[in-house]
């Protein structure tokens, strides 16, 4: 099960089942799963795309990224991978799909920041 003892107990003590537990837990492991989905998606339609990082080799209010891949895979609700552009890659975890089309996600050490990535500049 996705949840750990504490929060086991928690959800327990306001009225769930262990089987609701469960189905929750599922659940979760579901969404990241199509989360995860999503954003390779994103990055496999988009072969350019533009980002809200501050890069210090850069001027742009949005730097443009030539996209190579994206290789993300989940474990419950863990989600960690790999983005690869044209000259650099990055360490990615937690990210989301945004409803207005572009994907937010944590990017690693390099960066160590939570970025916006989008089709175009006019979409950040």
């Amino acid at each position: 099960m996705h949840f750990d003892q504490r929060t086991q107990a928690a959800l327990r003590d306001v009225g769930l089942t262990t089987g609701e537990l469960q189905a929750a837990s599922e659940g979760v492991v579901e969404r990241v799963a199509e989360a995860a989905d999503a954003i390779e998606g994103f990055f496999e339609t988009n072969d350019v795309v533009y980002s809200d990082m501050d890069q210090a080799h850069s001027t742009a209010e949005f730097p443009e990224h030539t996209v190579e891949y994206c290789d993300v895979t989940t474990h419950a609700a863990d989600m960690r991978g790999w983005l690869r552009f044209d000259t650099w890659g990055v360490y990615v975890e937690d990210g989301r799909l945004l409803d207005d089309g572009t994907v937010e996600l944590t990017l690693g050490p390099s960066v160590n920041d939570r970025v916006r990535f989008a089709p175009t500049r006019d979409a950040l």
